[in-house]
């Protein structure tokens, strides 16, 4: 990934620096001191074989910092073949090359990546711009290092032509799938890019801070590597936003800037002796916020003071002491209660964890607080970086003291731990992509699917669960579980009731897709206004452009409300117990049509007659609230009935017939039939029939729900 690099330190850059609310971390790599003991090596000979060489200090102090007992051998190995390969290539700021794949490794080191990601790191761009070879890579490194300098490599631009840069963010994120390291790797290389792109041409330096605005930062978010998110975000926001830069930074270095450096330490000392009485054990540190942070504060809250301009970072031991903190925070001043979110009960798809809450002190000034254990703040901040190996079943560190991210994810079967990014947006992710017909649906889907920057949960009717961007209708649900066979999706039920495929899907709701038995149908054009997923969306076109005829076939007219009827007049004989009155007929309710056996109640009506309701009827509650007075009403010794039944079902030809012949093989006789216009290809048909017997009720039902395409039958019920 050849690092078109400029001058060492970009304007955005030394801003951050010169205001000093950059990231607090170890001091940044000197790129032209690095330079010359690159050059130096290259005159003086190879390092002695029992140290490394000065150039890679750096990298091994922070390496040794997360990673104690780290055998280092296998990095000095790294570097002298980078070094001895990208030896005579120079940057365009006039650094030898080596300085590059230094500063990205130097970036993870920091992180706490392992050994294993720093060793490719070294040699990320050795296969792409030197002659060094993947085979000799995997000879003297391994297959894990192969894999990992391989995956971030990018594709022949001889071979792709305009279409390189997508496919080669297909190749990643296909290789990410299997590991994650790549985009760690990917993410650093882009950053270090980033950081030094101030002598390109100013259209050069857009396009890139463009794509790594609408690729590189949504990854970095997914993946949960903050750090390395918030300096991408400032230094896009310098190119792109020149001027709402040059505002934002004044502000932060004006008077209201500087000033809220007091007022974060006073709010951090009231919080800290807050805690010190209620005996927990915490760090309470300021954390500025970034400059995007600070220019979106602005734009949200207008004029900005005090603690605006960053928030307060609480730190403890265990989750439990979380809540504890929280409590007297509560307790001891005013919260906002609009500003909570519990991230530790339920925590966002990238890992994050946290507990975020706002306190009003005496004074009045509000100051935002995050709490969060040690091993949560890891994970905040290095994301997947954090976990290290996907493939390993222990950390690369033996410290004692040092926390293993991977406390509380799952281990798969065969003893590996289960990347807990790859169910969700990652699998979905490379589901689609390998439906994208070409480079330019795959970009275009891409930019569309890392713009949803939230992920709901729903739950499917067999128990397990769906993963989609909020927003998702069912139409995403049915292209999630079922695949390509979601083009005969007719219909859903979304908790328990009949919804449309358009239906938007919110977090914690139960879907139950219900499919099309004839498998030639396929899907509407309209979907595509209703699918927000890129795999739907994909599907339905490519369907649709197989099927052109489908495509264009014009809408069906609105048909008639269809009705036959009979005459019958034989009911289930019903009695009503009048104390001492005269004898009034009793009818079944139309609202609910009770049969034998079922319990019922009666109430009078006008004209004297007496309607009995089943006891469950909604109407039955009414009448009660009417203070309507309940009659006793009862079956008599004739076992015919008459019942109204709906069947819903997809709309296909011959249904009609089919459920008729079905009614009179089980011995009913239709009395009226009614047969609604077709909704979204859903068919709602109402029977009112006669049986001979109220006890073959059951067996009619059934045969009525056994005839392809009906999905349910009930009696009708309600008002």
């Amino acid at each position: 990934m050849s690092a078109e690099a400029t001058n060492p330190v970009s304007a955005a850059e030394a801003a951050i620096t010169d205001t000093g609310v950059r990231r607090r971390g170890r001091a940044r790599l000197d790129l032209r001191r690095i330079g010359r003991a690159a050059l130096l090596g290259a005159t003086a000979g190879p390092a002695p074989r029992d140290r490394l060489p000065d150039a890679i200090g750096h990298v091994a102090e922070a390496h040794r910092a997360h990673h104690p007992d780290a055998d280092l051998s296998v990095l000095r190995r790294a570097y002298v073949l980078a070094e001895s390969s990208h030896r005579g290539q120079f940057r365009k700021s006039g650094e030898p090359y080596i300085t590059h794949p230094l500063a990205v490794t130097l970036i993870l080191a920091e992180l706490g990546a392992e050994t294993t990601t720093l060793t490719a790191s070294l040699l990320h761009d050795t296969v792409e711009d030197t002659e060094v070879t993947l085979d000799q890579v995997r000879r003297e490194f391994g297959d894990e290092v192969a894999y990992l300098v391989d995956g971030v490599t990018k594709v022949e631009k001889i071979d792709y032509g305009a279409a390189a840069e997508p496919e080669t963010f297909r190749k990643m994120l296909v290789a990410t799938g299997d590991d994650v390291r790549v985009m760690s790797i990917k993410l650093a290389d882009r950053l270090h890019n980033m950081r030094t792109l101030g002598v390109m041409r100013p259209e050069k330096q857009a396009r890139i801070a463009k794509v790594t605005r609408d690729v590189l930062i949504p990854l970095a978010e997914r993946l949960g590597v903050q750090a390395l998110k918030t300096e991408l975000e400032d230094l896009v926001f310098a190119i792109l936003h020149p001027e709402e830069y040059e505002t934002t930074r004044a502000l932060i270095a004006g008077p209201a800037g500087t000033g809220s450096t007091d007022a974060l330490a006073a709010a951090a000392e009231q919080v800290a002796a807050v805690l010190r009485e209620a005996d927990i054990a915490a760090d309470v540190l300021v954390r500025p916020r970034h400059f995007v942070s600070v220019h979106r504060a602005r734009l949200k809250r207008g004029e900005l003071r005090g603690c605006d301009f960053g928030r307060l970072l609480v730190l403890v031991a265990e989750d439990a002491d979380c809540y504890a903190v929280l409590g007297e925070l509560h307790t001891c001043f005013t919260p906002l209660i609009s500003e909570f979110k519990d991230f530790i009960a339920a925590p966002k798809f990238n890992l994050y964890q946290s507990l975020h809450t706002a306190i009003a002190a005496p004074d009045g000034a509000v100051a935002e607080v995050l709490i969060r254990t040690h091993r949560m703040h890891k994970v905040a901040e290095a994301g997947v970086v954090a976990l290290g190996s996907p493939h390993a079943t222990t950390p690369d560190s033996t410290a004692p003291d040092a926390a293993d991210p991977s406390e509380g994810f799952e281990t798969a079967g065969d003893g590996e731990r289960t990347d807990p990014t790859r169910p969700g947006w990652l699998a979905r992710l490379l589901d689609w992509q390998q439906s994208a017909p070409d480079a330019d649906t795959f970009w275009n889907s891409l930019h569309a699917d890392l713009a949803e920057d939230r992920e709901i949960t729903v739950f499917r009717a067999d128990g397990g669960t769906l993963g989609l961007p909020a927003g998702a209708t069912c139409v995403d649900a049915a292209y999630a579980q079922h695949g390509e066979a979601a083009h005969g999706c007719l219909g859903a039920r979304v908790n328990g009731r009949l919804a449309p495929l358009s239906t938007p899907l919110s977090d914690g709701d139960t879907v139950q897709l219900l499919l099309a038995q004839d498998t030639g149908s396929g899907p509407s054009p309209a979907w595509l206004d209703h699918a927000r997923t890129p795999a739907a969306r994909i599907a339905i076109t490519a369907w649709l452009q197989a099927h052109p005829e489908a495509a264009h076939q014009p809408a069906a007219a609105p048909r008639p409300q269809l009705s036959v009827a009979a005459d019958r007049n034989s009911r289930a004989e019903l009695h009503a117990d009048l104390d001492g009155g005269p004898p009034a007929p009793v009818r079944p309710a139309g609202c609910c049509t009770p049969v034998p056996p079922d319990e019922i109640t009666g109430f009078r009506v006008r004209g004297g007659a007496v309607t009995a309701h089943r006891t469950g009827c909604p109407a039955v509650d009414t009448m009660r609230r009417l203070g309507r007075t309940a009659v006793p009403v009862r079956w008599g010794d004739a076992a015919h009935c008459r019942v109204t039944l709906v069947a819903e079902s997809f709309g296909r030809p011959g249904l009609l017939a089919d459920l008729t012949e079905a009614i009179a093989t089980a011995g009913a006789e239709v009395v009226s039939a009614t047969v609604e216009p077709p909704n979204e290809q859903r068919v709602r048909h109402t029977y009112t029939l006669e049986l001979l017997d109220a006890a073959e009720l059951p067996r009619l039902m059934k045969a009525m729900r056994d005839v392809p395409g009906v999905y349910d039958v009930g009696r009708t019920h309600g008002l």
